[in-house]
């Protein structure tokens, strides 16, 4: 058990610094969003020191992530309502919604900061797609058009479209994201307004 315990507080340091590296910013700014000096932040990142309870609780609220997130915790309950982020090579992090099988299935994408000079790779697959913007810009390239959307932007389209998403030089974005299969889409209704 406490291997097991060693093992897990050892693996935080290299999870804080990717977190702060895939949010961009600097320890000198991650010190002063949670009070904690930077040289025991470089320190927690290193490794040469393990955190504390005092010192988790502002990591994750920074890092809009959870504690059981923060030191890998393992999962408990049903790994349906328990769903992990996955995270991608590039910098990106999704969390599915949902994982039911058939229907529309929903994840939220968290992109690192983007390069606006970068040529998109565009690909295609069967289904539809919503996007809903939460922060931050989104390039979505959409065949021909190059589309910015800001936060309250949605967009939905055919996903045999050639299709491309990426976040801006002005930051990170997080976005939501409904896929469903071919001829599947989102059923939008609106409401009366009562005076």
């Amino acid at each position: 058990m406490d291997e097991n315990f060693d093992r897990t507080l050892d693996a935080v340091g290299p999870r804080l610094k990717q977190l702060r590296q895939r949010r961009n910013i600097t320890l000198t700014d991650l010190a002063e969003e949670t009070g904690i000096s930077t040289s025991t932040l470089s320190r927690l990142e290193a490794g040469l020191r393990r955190p504390t309870l005092e010192q988790l609780l502002p990591l994750a609220r920074a890092h809009n992530v959870t504690i059981d997130e923060l030191v890998d915790a393992p999962l408990t309950g049903d790994p349906r309502i328990n769903l992990r982020p996955i995270a991608a090579g590039d910098g990106s992090t999704i969390l599915p919604l949902t994982r039911r099988p058939g229907g529309i299935q929903a994840y939220k994408f968290v992109l690192p900061t983007g390069d606006d000079n970068r040529v998109p790779d565009l690909r295609t697959h069967e289904g539809f797609d919503w996007v809903y913007v939460l922060n931050g810009t989104l390039r979505l390239v959409l065949g021909d058009d190059d589309l910015t959307l800001q936060p309250g932007e949605a967009a939905e389209f055919d996903t045999r479209t050639p299709h491309w998403f990426g976040a801006t030089s002005s930051g990170p974005v997080e976005f939501l994201s409904l896929v469903g299969r071919q001829g599947e889409r989102a059923h939008v209704r609106a409401s009366r307004t009562l005076s």
